[in-house]
């Protein structure tokens, strides 16, 4: 049984949260609480009889954020923040993502609340699973939560706008020589599993991926040097109005320039271009160059962006020219982008379950054999630096 405290100021919210939940008979809402200090307090009082926490971020005496915070330095539990479609709301989202929260779902629920209650079961499910990988990430058990959040530092995150200064996430310096990390007690790679080192120079990087995303993307990017000889495109399963604030965020913290990809943008090295939410991303060939295509095709694709129309495309016309690259995220989206990619000489890394929140595209691509290289989030980088410059 999972065992969820939802987190909302509204009742009427909290209420409707634990019946969408409760229609799974896996799932069990044990407490609910209305701003961010109470549910500080039933976590303190009983820290084992929570799984997952849904939070919502805006709340009266202390919010979400403040609260994530609290929980993570003490007693770390699987996140999911609720989150609003505004740019403000997704500016504040990205920033939990990087305190420590999970995922997050937007509230839909006035829209589609059979789709919104699917969507969110599915990620209470799967963020269940990752309860210990979390805990072993903060390196911290059930610590004593202090009555009032820490308010002597600042939190390490700025605005998306913010300077080259921002030193929340530092970056991982290449290496001369690649060895993938190898760890007995947490390897997930199929024993019979055959890694080839892809060969470069490759000079462009297309990167899908989904739940959990964020961090890793950021964690990327920010590894990558400001003249990396390579363009490089991005499916970020997201809704629209996070997508520029995503991009903004990563242009802020990351050496190279990152833009949401407008239709027609030309490639550049050193630049990453994110695809806007609900449309798809892809390539396109003008004359002998190529340029990037934002298109509502295929409008019945299950997810906008689709990872299958980057990678197909990708392959189609710069196949021999490309590194794929799958990390984190529900379901197998991109698995026949993937094929495509590889059958026209591409490249692909996927990241190792260990390190991801949902092992699922990446675990699609793995159980395919279609990944050359299964890596762990901080080997990935340097994997991109040596194959792009052929080293």
């Amino acid at each position: 049984m999972i065992r969820v405290l939802v987190v909302d100021d509204s009742m009427f919210l909290r209420n409707a949260v634990k019946g969408l939940l409760q229609q799974d008979p896996e799932i069990q809402v044990t407490a609910m609480a209305r701003d961010g200090q109470e549910a500080i307090n039933k976590i303190k009082a009983a820290p084992e009889d929570f799984d997952v926490i849904t939070m919502d971020v805006e709340m009266p005496r202390m919010n979400g954020l403040d609260a994530l915070k609290a929980i993570m330095e003490a007693a770390p539990i699987p996140v999911l923040m609720v989150s609003s479609l505004t740019e403000e709301g997704a500016v504040t989202t990205l920033k939990a993502l990087e305190l420590g929260a999970m995922d997050f779902i937007p509230k839909s629920m006035e829209k589609d609340k059979e789709a919104f209650g699917k969507e969110l079961r599915l990620k209470i499910k799967s963020l269940a699973r990752r309860k210990i990988f979390i805990r072993l990430k903060f390196g911290r058990l059930h610590k004593p939560i202090p009555e009032q959040p820490k308010v002597e530092t600042k939190p390490q995150t700025q605005h998306p706008q913010a300077s080259s200064t921002h030193t929340s996430i530092q970056p991982i310096p290449p290496v001369q020589k690649f060895t993938p990390k190898s760890n007995p007690k947490r390897s997930t790679i199929p024993p019979d599993y055959i890694q080839t080192p892809c060969k470069g120079p490759r000079d462009l990087v297309v990167i899908g991926v989904s739940t959990g995303g964020p961090p890793v993307v950021q964690k990327i990017l920010t590894a990558l040097p400001a003249d990396l000889p390579a363009c490089i495109l991005i499916a970020q399963h997201m809704p629209p109005s996070f997508t520029g604030p995503f991009a903004k965020r990563l242009n802020g913290v990351s050496g190279l320039t990152v833009t949401e990809a407008v239709d027609g943008d030309r490639f550049e090295y050193g630049h990453a271009y994110v695809c806007p939410g609900g449309k798809h991303i892809g390539i396109r060939m003008r004359g002998p160059l190529p340029e990037i295509a934002i298109t509502d095709e295929p409008v019945d694709a299950l997810y906008k962006p689709t990872v299958n129309v980057l990678m197909g495309t990708a392959g189609k016309y710069l196949g021999r020219r490309t590194l794929g690259v799958m990390l984190t995220g529900m379901g197998n989206d991109g698995i026949d982008g993937a094929k495509i990619l590889k059958d026209n000489g591409g490249c692909l890394i996927a990241q190792d379950e260990a390190s991801c929140v949902v092992y699922g595209m990446n675990k699609a691509v793995i159980d395919a054999r279609l990944a050359n290289l299964i890596l762990d989030t901080d080997d990935i980088a340097p994997a991109i630096i040596r194959t792009v410059r052929g080293l």
